[in-house]
C-alpha cells in the first residue's frame, strides 16, 4: 500500500501540479504586468482562483519535492516533528484514538460555544468581549508593561549570563538545522502576516494623531520620528521577548530536565513531575490550544481582507461574498499539506522561500524609495528608542497607551505558546545565548529594517503629499489598503504589488503550519507523536474556524478573545522565569558570562619574573 507522505504519491502529486502552476501562472501573470492586453477577460472571483491556484500550485510543489533522509533522531520529542511511514489504514485508525480528549474539548467546545453565541446575539457578544477586553487592558495594563519589560531584562541577563552558556540537551548534543534555517523557521513562525499588515500602516496612524511621550504636532515634520519610533518599538524586543521567556523554559525542562514538549512544562518546578504528568496542567495546554487557533483563525481572516483590497485596489477585480472564504480555503490547503510533510521538508523550505523573498523586497524598498530620507528618519527614530526605551516601557495612564502599546504586549503574549513550544522544540544542541540572540535580537533586528523601510516609505510620502494613504485608508475602511498606494507611487509598482501580495500569503502560510503542527502536538497523548490525521484534523478546523469568521464577521472579537488568553500567559511567564531562576540557581554551575567567554579569548601576557618595573 502506498505510503501518505510516500515518495510515490508525492512525485504524482508534483506531476499533477506542474501544467496547473504553468497555466494558471502564465494567466496570473499576464494579468499582473499586462492588463491593457488581457482586459476583462477574467474577473471577479475567476480571477481570485486563477491567483490562488498559481501561489497554491507553486507553494505545494515546493513543499511535495523530495528531499535527502536525515540520519534517524532517537530522541521521541524531536519526532514529533517528524513523520513516519505508516499504512494509510493504519494511520487513519491511529488519528482516531490520537488525540488527548480533555485538552482538544475544552477549545473545540469553546469555539462551537463561540460562534453560536454570535449568531443568536452578534451585538450583544461583540459588546461583551470588547468591554471586557477593554476592562481588562485598561486595569491590568500596569502589569502587563511591568511583565514585558521583566520580560526583556531577563532575555537580556540570559544573553550575557552564565546560564546562557546552557547547551539544551548536554554539552554532546547538535543542532538539527543550520543556523539560517534556524532564524528562519523562528522569524517566519513568529510574525506572521502581521508584519506585511501592518507595516505600511502603523507608523501612519501615529503620525496623523497625538501620541504620548512625544512632543511633535501630527501631521507635521515633527511627527515623522515619533511615529517611527513607536513603531519601532511595538515591533521590537519587547514584543519578541514574550516568545522568548516561555519558550527557553519549555525547551530547558524538555531536553534538560525530560519533561514533555508541552507548553504546561513551564510548570515543572511548581506542581512536581507527577502533577504533571497526571493532568494538572492540561488546562493550560488547552488555553494554549484555543489562543493559537483563534490568533491565526483571526489572521488569515484580516490578510484575506488586505489580499483582496489589494488586487481591487490595484487592478480594479471585483470580488464577490465568497472571495474571502476562497482565499482561507486555498491558505488552507497549503498550510495543511506544509504541516503534514512536517518542518524538515515542508515548513523549513516555506520559511526559507519566505526569508529570500523578504530580503528581495528589502533591497527594492532600499533601491526604490527615499533613500536619504529613510536613512535620516531610520537613524533618529533607531536613537530615539534607545534613548527612550525604558520612558515608553514604563508609560501608563494613558488610553493611547492601553490601545497600542498594551494591547500590543497582550496580543503578543496570546501567540507566545504557540510560537515558545515551537522556538522550544527547534533548539535542541543550541545554547540558551543563542536561542536569546536568535528570537529577540536577530528577529528584532529584521523586523526593525522592514519597519524602517517600508513604514518610513510610507510616512514620506504622505508627508510630501506624492499620495493621500490615510485618506484611502478612512475611505477604505482601514488599514487593509495602506501598502497598495505606496507602491503605487514608487518606481517598478506593478512588480512591488506583485512581491507584496507573495509576501501576504507566504508569511501567512509558514505561521500557519507551524501552529497547526504545535496544536496537533498539544492535543495529542503525552509521548506520543501526531500522526498526518491528527494534524490534517487540526489544520482543517483552524481553517474551518477562519471561514467561519470571514463569512460570519467578527474577526475583531475573536481577536479580542485571543488577547485575553495573553493575560494568563503573561502571568504564567513570570513562573515561567521563577521556577527556571531557582531551577539553575540549584543545578547550573560552572557556567561562564558571555564577558567570562570573551575575556578568556584574550591573549595572555606573560611577564618575565625576574624583571623589576620603573619606579
Amino acid at each position: 500500500m502506498v505510503s501518505f507522505t510516500g515518495r510515490s504519491l508525492s512525485a504524482r502529486a508534483r506531476d499533477l501540479l506542474v501544467p496547473v502552476w504553468a497555466l494558471s501562472g502564465a494567466a496570473v501573470l499576464a494579468r499582473f504586468f499586462f492588463p491593457t492586453l488581457v482586459g476583462g477577460v477574467s474577473g471577479g472571483e475567476g480571477w481570485l482562483v486563477l491567483a490562488l491556484v498559481f501561489f497554491s500550485s507553486t507553494l505545494s510543489y515546493l513543499v511535495l519535492m523530495p528531499y535527502r533522509s536525515e540520519p534517524a533522531v532517537e530522541d521521541a520529542r524531536q519526532q514529533m516533528f517528524r513523520l513516519g511511514r505508516t499504512q494509510l489504514r493504519r494511520r487513519l485508525v491511529a488519528s482516531l484514538s490520537g488525540f488527548d480528549w480533555p485538552t482538544t474539548l475544552v477549545p473545540v467546545l469553546a469555539f462551537g460555544l463561540y460562534f453560536l453565541l454570535r449568531l443568536l446575539a452578534p451585538a450583544t457578544v461583540s459588546r461583551s468581549v470588547g468591554g471586557l477586553t477593554a476592562g481588562i487592558l485598561q486595569v491590568g495594563g500596569p502589569v502587563f508593561l511591568a511583565i514585558t519589560l521583566l520580560a526583556v531584562a531577563y532575555c537580556l541577563f540570559l544573553l550575557v549570563g552564565p546560564w546562557g552558556d546552557i547547551r539544551m540537551g548536554g554539552e554532546d548534543a547538535e543542532p538539527h538545522y543550520t543556523y539560517s534555517t534556524y532564524f528562519a523557521l523562528i522569524f517566519t513562525a513568529g510574525i506572521a502576516a502581521g508584519i506585511v499588515f501592518w507595516g505600511p500602516a502603523e507608523a501612519l496612524y501615529h503620525y496623523s494623531e497625538q501620541v504620548p511621550y512625544f512632543a511633535g504636532t501630527p501631521r507635521t515634520e515633527t511627527a515623522i520620528a515619533p511615529a517611527l519610533t513607536y513603531s519601532l518599538f511595538h515591533w521590537g524586543i519587547s514584543a519578541w521577548s514574550a516568545y522568548t521567556v516561555l519558550g527557553v523554559p519549555i525547551a530547558y525542562y524538555v531536553f534538560q530536565r525530560g519533561a514533555p514538549l508541552r507548553v504546561s512544562s513551564i510548570l515543572l518546578p511548581v506542581i512536581g513531575a507527577e502533577r504533571l504528568e497526571a493532568g494538572w496542567s492540561r488546562p493550560v495546554d488547552s488555553l494554549a490550544v484555543f489562543a493559537t487557533i483563534g490568533g491565526i483563525s483571526t489572521s488569515v481572516a484580516l490578510v484575506s481582507e488586505q489580499f483582496l483590497t489589494g488586487i481591487a485596489y490595484q487592478y480594479g477585480v471585483a470580488t464577490g461574498p465568497l472571495a474571502p472564504a476562497l482565499f482561507v480555503a486555498g491558505l488552507t490547503v497549503v498550510f495543511t499539506l506544509s504541516a503534514i510533510t512536517g518542518v524538515h521538508r515542508g515548513i523549513r523550505r516555506l520559511a526559507g522561500l519566505n526569508v529570500v523573498l523578504f530580503a528581495i523586497f528589502i533591497g527594492l524598498l532600499i533601491g526604490l524609495g527615499p533613500r536619504q530620507a529613510l536613512l535620516s528618519d531610520g537613524l533618529q527614530a533607531v536613537g530615539s528608542l534607545a534613548v527612550n526605551f525604558l520612558p515608553l516601557s514604563l508609560l501608563t495612564g494613558d488610553q493611547w497607551v492601553t490601545d497600542w502599546t498594551v494591547w500590543n504586549w497582550v496580543w503578543w503574549f496570546s501567540w507566545a505558546p504557540f510560537a515558545g513550544l515551537f522556538l522550544a522544540a527547534l533548539s535542541k544542541g543550541r545554547r540558551i545565548r543563542t536561542v536569546v540572540f536568535t528570537s529577540v535580537i536577530a528577529t528584532a533586528a529584521a523586523s526593525l529594517v522592514w519597519f524602517v523601510l517600508l513604514g518610513g516609505t510610507a510616512l514620506r510620502l504622505q508627508h510630501g503629499g506624492q499620495t493621500d494613504i490615510l485618506g484611502l485608508m478612512a475611505a477604505n475602511g482601514g488599514e487593509a489598503i495602506a501598502g497598495f498606494p505606496v507602491f503605487a507611487a514608487l518606481p517598478l509598482g506593478q512588480l512591488l504589488v506583485f512581491l507584496f501580495l507573495g509576501l501576504i500569503i507566504v508569511f501567512m502560510v509558514t505561521s500557519a503550519d507551524a501552529s497547526t503542527l504545535v496544536t496537533a502536538i498539544l492535543a495529542t497523548p503525552r509521548g506520543a507523536a501526531p500522526s498526518s490525521g491528527t494534524i490534517l484534523v487540526w489544520g482543517l478546523f483552524q481553517g474551518a474556524v477562519a471561514t467561519a469568521v470571514v463569512l460570519a464577521g467578527g474577526a475583531e472579537t475573536l481577536q479580542a478573545l485571543a488577547v485575553l488568553c495573553g493575560g494568563p500567559f503573561a502571568l504564567l511567564s513570570v513562573v515561567a522565569l521563577a521556577g527556571l531562576t531557582l531551577t539553575c540557581i540549584r543545578h547550573e554551575e560552572g557556567n561562564r558570562s558571555a564577558v567570562r567567554r570573551v575575556l578568556d579569548r584574550l591573549p595572555v601576557v606573560h611577564m618575565h619574573q625576574g624583571f623589576d618595573p620603573p619606579e
